[in-house]
């Protein structure tokens, strides 16, 4: 499997499709011009579990839409006729519970303006191509999970994240097994965004109060988190920044 360059290529040697997702899977739309992205991610997201419908436009999304309720569309910016800001923009201001369904923005436009754009047009995520089917998937499940009445949900005690699990009350960190060593402010900066997950949290709050620190000591104080929970911390899939306001942290489901 090839995500670079925008363009895609599937791997001959990948792993079979998995099985029919569950009838209560949730179901995302995906829209998207290119037919080969659209075939790669109505497989990725397949099997990772989800229900799949695709379209081509807005047009055809729209048709969709009308016809069969989603949890969550996967909207792309350039395509034919109506674009996805545009396309986004007339989704929320619908009269109808359409104008709920979450948007996860899904485009090579990756210039600063063009996520403000974006955001500006009511989507509640923006990822740039390329992109890691990784991230994609923790963002689609953070984004769901956001979604979903607090009621339903019930009090969150554990996060899982890849091969990590915090617990909450506890302050516990694990991979797998072992225990991961955090130190006080590490174990309060995690709590803080486990209870948040998937939300932007301020740099002001991470810091803590009567903390005598600047956005400079919470960066270096995340670093630090970040070689604990991350693969690659110059590209973190987890604790990620979010650009001029803070951090979140990308949960699994």
């Amino acid at each position: 499997m090839d995500w670079r360059d925008g363009t895609v290529t599937l791997d001959s040697n990948a792993a079979p499709a998995a099985g029919a997702p569950a009838d209560d899977a949730a179901h995302l739309l995906v829209v998207d011009d290119d037919r080969r992205i659209r075939a790669l991610l109505s497989r990725v997201l397949t099997n990772q579990g989800y229900r799949v419908t695709t379209a081509g436009d807005a047009s055809e999304a729209m048709a969709c839409l009308k016809s069969l309720a989603f949890d969550l569309i996967v909207l792309d910016v350039m395509m034919p006729g109506e674009n996805g800001f545009d396309f986004a923009s007339r989704l929320r201001r619908d009269a109808s519970e359409l104008a709920s369904v979450p948007i996860l923005m899904l485009t090579a436009r990756t210039e600063a303006q063009d996520r403000v754009t974006g955001f500006e047009s009511g989507v509640d995520d923006y990822l740039g191509k390329p992109y890691e089917p990784r991230e994609l998937a923790l963002r689609i499940a953070s984004i769901l999970r956001r979604a979903q009445p607090r009621a339903a949900q019930g009090p969150v005690t554990q996060v899982r994240f890849g091969d990590f699990c915090f617990d909450l009350d506890r302050g516990e960190l694990r991979q797998r097994d072992e225990v991961i060593r955090l130190t006080d402010r590490e174990r309060d900066m995690l709590r803080l965004l486990a209870e948040h997950a998937g939300e932007t949290v301020p740099r002001e709050a991470l810091a803590g109060s009567g903390v005598a620190g600047n956005e400079r000591t919470v960066d270096v104080q995340v670093n630090r988190l970040r070689r604990k929970i991350e693969r690659d911390p110059a590209n973190p899939l987890h604790l990620q920044t979010a650009r001029g306001a803070g951090y979140r942290l990308l949960v699994d489901r």
